[in-house]
């Protein structure tokens, strides 16, 4: 690595042109950072600890897009239709596959996502309904989360059942570090026929 001073105009230049990566460490007491060039990739990189790229926090390329490789997202599906939806009580739809998860905040077993850090969290769900009852209430499916819950709510009487209906809601949601959010469904009366099928998905990422 070179460092050249341009004495003239107060500027510095970190690199001497050739093919290497460069890079400045700031050495913490208990954490080091570095921003640095990827030269190989021609991005600029800025990530936790003292070697280049091996925990990347931001990545900018030659065309001055951004990635945040350890931004919090994810997006879940269902593993199988879940039948016969219970009445009377707020049932947890269950989205057991994973289709990626960045930063481990998705419990797949539980259907929940934990906030990491305290900030505004954009969440989304889609809920495919099949048998939906026409003498229910209502239906309900709402976003559960810690500190409040949002709804989406239909009257199903259309004159005859429902052989299909999906549920679709976003939130921009603020949540608390360790608060959580999963998705939810209520059938007020009528018969337990309704069935939520695989399409379904939940999703969301840590938007500030």
């Amino acid at each position: 690595m070179a460092l050249t001073k341009v004495i003239g105009n107060g500027l510095g230049t970190l690199g001497d042109g050739t093919a290497n990566d460069t890079k400045i460490v700031f050495d913490g007491n208990a954490q080091d950072y570095h921003i640095g060039l990827d030269d190989s990739a021609d991005s600029l990189i800025i990530g936790k600890g003292s070697a280049l790229g091996t925990t990347t926090s931001m990545a900018i390329d030659a065309n001055g897009i951004i990635t945040k490789p350890l931004q919090p997202a994810f997006l879940a599906k269902a593993g199988s239709t879940q039948t016969n939806i219970a009445l009377g009580s707020g049932i947890t739809v269950e989205f057991g596959t994973e289709v990626f998860d960045q930063n481990a905040d998705y419990n797949n077993s539980t259907h929940t996502f934990t906030a990491p850090v305290t900030g505004r969290y954009l969440l989304n769900y889609a809920l495919y309904g099949v048998n939906l009852d026409s003498a229910a209430v209502y239906y309900e499916s709402y976003l559960a989360t810690s500190n409040r819950n949002y709804f989406s709510t239909i009257d199903p009487d259309y004159g005859q059942d429902n052989a299909y209906h999906t549920f679709v809601l976003t939130a921009l949601a603020d949540m608390d570090a360790n608060d959580t959010a999963v998705a939810k469904i209520y059938q007020s009366g009528g018969t337990q026929q309704t069935d939520f099928g695989d399409a379904s998905h939940f999703s969301g990422y840590l938007v500030c």
